[in-house]
């Protein structure tokens, strides 16, 4: 009987070849797991771990999953109804049923931390092997094949905030379970505010090189490892990577760095703005570029004296700018992301763009000859589904190039220039989102919607708890 993946023909010639290797792979390294994982809706990575001889033939049979996976919020909570005739209106996601999820062979790893442990990257199909419509990695790809006609590759670099903490205590009390359970407790590597000091990155050089050490045996193009500017606060830049290899990134190191500081006694959490004292929120800068494909040329280098960019990549520019407001519901998904955009932090709070200046949104560099021109949008905070983030920035980029669409003049002080807020609150960003024609349709009527519909849940669940604000204002006032 023909197995799932040549039922449906759901690989190309290359990737069955990759998937030999990695049968061959699995048999030559001696591996005893293989962790079959797709990313959910907000970016976090869930599937099954299979024995190496199950996983073998799960390669082209896939693995079931249960479809609510794809209906929670960020509390893991199933924020669709799925047992009645009311419930969420796919096929394929009624009554808890299964979806099925094909490894992508290429992404094949061994994890270096866990023991005989091998792991694979998966999109998500329905049963019946179509694609799944509200799969964040299958739209990306979406996205990427509008670039195949203009025979050109998306290429991105990443620069990634976080903190790290001592871990002092798990939590795990009877009473501390929940959705979400108890956080641990924790206390401070750093201080923080010596920036770049030489001596506060000698003093977690433990923690450090477990990272170095970790991240490049797994084969990540790892460029830097930094103290960044508040307590217990570090960034990591990778070199540029093309396609889907960015976000693929960008979601794996989140995976890792938690698992492995969690092993060795730390917390790692990418969350925007931790409640610790003197905190520094973090974000995520991202780079980007389109590289022609027939000679590996960077097309937003500019060819004339005095311009930032090429035409092309003043063009995609203005696709960013104008549409930033509306990518903001993906590139800061989360309430806590909001409390990220003010002015005067290095964060941005309005939609403009100048030359190698950190307050602005969009920080251009580059220039005539400068093979490493590029657009950093330095809006998006850590979370960020990198999918959808990476998505929205190509369509937007795309429709910039395809109206040649003005961004408009450089700005000296984006603090103080006039321009288009970004949204302040995450309810901002959604209503943003659906004004924006252009991008819903891009990303799809019905992603959209069922998007919007799991982020206002996270919503309306924040607005029934009663702040410690709150208490402290009008308990003993009134």
């Amino acid at each position: 009987m023909a197995s799932f993946v040549e039922r449906y023909d759901l690989w190309s010639p290359d990737q069955h070849k990759w998937a030999h290797d990695v049968v061959k792979r699995i048999e030559a390294e001696n591996l005893n797991l293989v962790r079959f994982v797709f990313p959910d809706q907000h970016g976090i990575l869930r599937g099954k771990t299979l024995v190496a001889e199950e996983a073998k033939q799960a390669l082209w049979d896939g693995v079931n999953l249960t479809s609510t996976l794809l209906l929670k919020d960020t509390s893991h909570k199933t924020v669709f109804p799925v047992f009645n005739s009311t419930g969420f209106q796919i096929d394929g996601l009624k009554g808890a049923s299964d979806f099925t999820i094909v490894a992508d062979p290429q992404t094949f790893r061994v994890l270096p931390w866990a023991n005989k442990t091998g792991w694979v990257l998966c999109d998500a199909y329905t049963v019946d092997g179509q694609v799944m419509p509200i799969s964040s990695r299958q739209l990306m790809q979406r996205a990427l094949k509008e670039l195949d006609g203009l025979g050109c590759d998306f290429v991105a670099g990443l620069e990634v905030e976080f903190h790290a903490f001592k871990l002092e205590g798990q939590r795990l009390g009877l009473a501390d379970g929940g959705q979400p359970g108890t956080p641990p407790d924790v206390s401070l590597l750093t201080h923080g505010y010596q920036y770049l000091t030489e001596l506060r990155y000698d003093r977690v050089d433990d923690l450090m090189e477990l990272l170095r050490s970790q991240l490049q045996a797994a084969d990540l193009p790892l460029r830097s490892m930094e103290i960044e500017f508040g307590p217990s606060q570090f960034e990591l830049t990778f070199s540029p990577t093309m396609g889907m290899a960015p976000a693929d990134l960008m979601v794996f190191l989140r995976s890792a760095i938690k698992q492995i500081c969690w092993r060795n006694g730390y917390h790692a959490t990418f969350m925007c703005r931790p409640k610790i004292p003197n905190v520094m929120s973090s974000g995520w800068h991202l780079h980007q570029s389109l590289r022609r494909r027939s000679d590996g040329q960077n097309l937003f280098m500019p060819h004339d004296d005095g311009q930032e960019l090429s035409d092309m990549g003043m063009h995609y520019l203005g696709g960013l700018k104008q549409h930033a407001r509306a990518s903001a519901a993906f590139a800061c998904p989360t309430i806590n992301g909001y409390r990220r955009y003010r002015p005067f932090s290095l964060a941005p709070d309005r939609a403009v763009w100048a030359r190698d200046n950190r307050a602005a949104m969009l920080r251009i560099l580059g220039g005539k000859g400068l093979a490493a021109s590029r657009i950093e949008n330095r809006m998006g905070e850590p979370t960020a589904n990198p999918y959808l983030y990476m998505a929205s920035q190509l369509f937007a980029g795309l429709h910039g190039m395809q109206n040649q669409i003005d961004p408009g003049p450089s700005v000296d002080v984006p603090y103080e220039t006039q321009a288009e807020p970004l949204p302040r609150s995450l309810q901002e960003a959604i209503d943003s989102l659906r004004e924006d024609s252009y991008l819903v349709e891009k990303m799809g009527r019905v992603f959209v919607d069922y998007y919007c519909f799991i982020k206002e849940a996270e919503i309306a669940r924040f607005n029934l708890d009663v702040t410690e604000w709150e208490h402290r204002e009008y308990f003993d006032l009134f």
